[in-house]
C-alpha cells in the first residue's frame, strides 16, 4: 500500500496535472464501483446506471447475524438500521426504501440473549442489546425443543439463545410426569408448549 504523501500532486506539476494525480483509483468496490481519493476523503463513483443496479441479498442466519452477499455486516449503526427498518408481511421478510429489499430469514429475525423477570413482567434482551417486554403467552417450544417468544410488540419471533433458555427454565416449573413446564408470572400460570 502506498502511503498518502504517493497520491498528492508533485510540486512542480502544472495545474492540469496536479488533477489528474490527485485523484486516482484506489480501489473496486464488489458492487462494481470505483473508490477514488481526493486529499483524506474517498468517493464512490458508480460504473452502472440505476436501472443496472441490483439488490441486495440479504440474509439472517439462524444465529441474528445479517448478511448481505454472504459477507457479514458487523457496523452496529447499520445492523441497528436494518433491524429498525424490517417488516413482514404474506411474502416474507423486507425491508422497504425506495424499493422493497427482500430478506431471507433462516429461522427468526432476532435472538434474545437474556431473559430476566422485573417485578411482575418478563423482559428479553435481545443480541442487538435492546430490551423487549415478553409476553408469556407467546412462548412456546418448537422444534428441537428451541423456545420462542414475540418481540416488538408481536410483530416478530425471537428465538431464545441457549443461556436465555436455561434462564427461562430456571423460572418455570417442570413436571417430570407430564413432561410440560409452568411459567408463573404476576400470578398467573403460564404452560409451555410445543407447536405441531
Amino acid at each position: 500500500m502506498r502511503p498518502l504523501a504517493d497520491l498528492r500532486p508533485a510540486a512542480d506539476a502544472g495545474p492540469r496535472r496536479r488533477k489528474r494525480e490527485a485523484i486516482r483509483s484506489v480501489a473496486r468496490s464488489q458492487r462494481g464501483g470505483v473508490l477514488r481519493q481526493r486529499g483524506a476523503r474517498v468517493i464512490a463513483e458508480p460504473t452502472h446506471t440505476p436501472d443496472q443496479w441490483r439488490l441486495p441479498k440479504l440474509r439472517v442466519d439462524v444465529n441474528g447475524d445479517w448478511f448481505d452477499d454472504d459477507v457479514e455486516i458487523t457496523h452496529a449503526g447499520i445492523l441497528a438500521n436494518l433491524r429498525s427498518v424490517l417488516r413482514r408481511d404474506a411474502q416474507g421478510y423486507y425491508i422497504q426504501t425506495r424499493v422493497r429489499i427482500p430478506v431471507e430469514v433462516e429461522d427468526v429475525p432476532f435472538v434474545v440473549a437474556r431473559i430476566e423477570r422485573r417485578g411482575e413482567m418478563l423482559h428479553a434482551i435481545l443480541s442487538d442489546g435492546t430490551d423487549a417486554e415478553v409476553d408469556p403467552t407467546t412462548l412456546r417450544v418448537g422444534h428441537d425443543d428451541v423456545p420462542y417468544c414475540a418481540v416488538r410488540d408481536g410483530a416478530f419471533e425471537a428465538r431464545l439463545s441457549r443461556a436465555a433458555a436455561f434462564q427461562l427454565l430456571a423460572l418455570a416449573d417442570y413436571d417430570e410426569g407430564t413432561g410440560r413446564g409452568t411459567l408463573r408470572v404476576g400470578g398467573r400460570e403460564y404452560p409451555l408448549r410445543r407447536r405441531a
